[in-house]
């Protein structure tokens, strides 16, 4: 069974006998593996974008922040059943949240076709199916408390879409704007995120190599 975004839905009952006890917890530890690999898809997906930003020279540091930076946890999922029987899953990954610091907002027309490059190679060389707008590319300027905006997913700015109406959005080309949006002050604490690229070092680490040890927990 799918939900009407694809996804797929397992149902879970409460156990009446061992048997049916079993059946249940076979269904949630396969949705807690299905979350673990929807993390481990956007984690490449992550390096994939960074080794591209990494050819820009304007681009100083890529960091990877969010849930996908960081180990799954369980909570009530929105969907159904589970959340109407209080059965808690690991956390699902919406998408993924890059923070990139740059000199210079010159370029991001072209940082733009190297998102949808890199997700694009990735998935034609058997990589998983991540689309270029399912990752989120916060812009900095001079240090991480210097939010600027994000990279906007269009191929054209202004687009003519709603949300090209918010206050400053495309004053910059392609540096798109949110409406009430404010950064938590902590998204890149140390413990949150996983820094992945720095100029003049390269490429620090790759977020896919952590993914292991989390599949097999599963």
């Amino acid at each position: 069974m799918l939900t009407p975004e694809g996804k797929p839905v397992f149902v879970v009952e409460y156990p009446r006998n061992e048997g049916q006890g079993q059946t249940a917890r076979r269904e949630i530890a396969e949705q807690d593996h299905h979350q673990l690999m929807r993390q481990a898809a956007f984690r490449r997906a992550a390096d994939a974008v960074a080794a591209a930003f990494a050819a820009f020279a304007e681009v100083r540091a890529v960091t990877l922040f969010g849930s996908v930076a960081q180990p799954l946890k369980h909570e009530l999922p929105r969907f159904q059943p589970f959340r109407r029987l209080g059965v808690e899953i690991l956390h699902e990954c919406g998408d993924v949240d890059l923070a990139i610091a740059i000199d210079h907002l010159d370029n991001l027309a072209a940082l733009n076709r190297a998102r949808s490059r890199a997700v694009t190679n990735l998935h034609e060389d058997g990589g998983p199916g991540v689309a270029h707008h399912q990752v989120d590319v916060f812009i900095f300027s001079t240090g991480w408390n210097d939010y600027l905006g994000r990279l906007c997913t269009y191929g054209q700015c202004p687009k003519g879409k709603i949300e090209c109406l918010v206050p400053g959005c495309g004053r910059v080309l392609f540096l798109r704007q949110h409406e009430g949006f404010v950064l938590r002050h902590d998204a890149l604490a140390a413990d949150r995120c996983m820094p992945l690229y720095e100029r003049g070092r390269g490429i620090l680490c790759r977020a896919s190599d952590a993914e292991d040890a989390n599949v097999r927990q599963s």
